[in-house]
């Protein structure tokens, strides 16, 4: 049995007063876990900039007593040609997308390995598999964001903590508000199914992936973008 069967599990969910987040926080809370969002709103459980690592030490003792961590926070940033994007734009994508997943997972994992039992469940996208056009900073963070899922995997298998990641098409989010209508076209005419997913139809993926239920899969991919990921 492990450390957690006998308490309620304590969830954390970046970017979770918004779109995707605010989806899984929702399911979470609804599977009977206790869940507090993480985000840059000041109405959040937990105030933080996921790519300060600052702000994410001053709750170490709060993401000590973590059993689920759900990456969900991150931007679009810039939409333009590669060639036009500024060191700044893209440096400023990775950190929210990659290096804030990073931090936060290392500020979790200590308490999910005394316990034996914990799971982390990355948000990346499709476009981490296949690159959006005019999305470069978007799509290497996302990839980076996969790569960093495979590794974990591997590293925490014999500790009782899975590490997946859930690669959605575009979603009908409040993020995307700010992409071109050009280039959700370009998202959206490649997905077969034709239409946006939804942030429930990604929670509950999510509600699996930080379960009991979830037991032999550990460093996976998990697609979510109605037919348009081809591996």
């Amino acid at each position: 049995m492990s450390a957690t069967a006998a308490r309620t599990r304590r969830a954390v969910v970046t970017g979770g007063l918004s779109g995707i987040g605010a989806a899984v926080v929702e399911r979470l809370r609804a599977d009977g876990c206790e869940v507090l969002t993480a985000d840059i709103d000041p109405a959040a459980d937990l105030v933080i900039d996921v790519s300060n690592g600052a702000d994410i030490e001053r709750y170490a003792a709060e993401l000590a007593d973590i059993d689920v961590l759900v990456n969900s926070a991150g931007i679009v940033g810039p939409n333009l040609p590669a060639w036009e994007v500024t060191p700044e734009a893209w440096a400023r994508t990775i950190d929210i997308n990659l290096t804030g997943s990073f931090l936060m997972t290392q500020a979790v994992l200590g308490g999910m390995r005394a316990r034996g039992w914990g799971r982390v469940v990355n948000i990346a996208s499709v476009a981490g598999k296949e690159g959006n056009p005019n999305l470069a900073a978007y799509s290497a963070s996302k990839a980076g964001l996969i790569g960093l899922t495979k590794s974990l995997g591997k590293e925490l298998a014999t500790d009782g903590v899975l590490v997946n990641v859930v690669t959605p098409a575009v979603i009908a989010t409040p993020m995307n508000d700010g992409t071109s209508d050009e280039t959700l076209k370009y998202m959206i005419d490649k997905i077969p199914m034709k239409r946006p997913g939804t942030a429930p139809e990604v929670a509950a993926l999510v509600s699996w992936l930080a379960s009991d239920d979830c037991s032999f899969s550990t460093g996976a991919v998990f697609d979510a973008s109605g037919g348009r990921s081809s591996y």
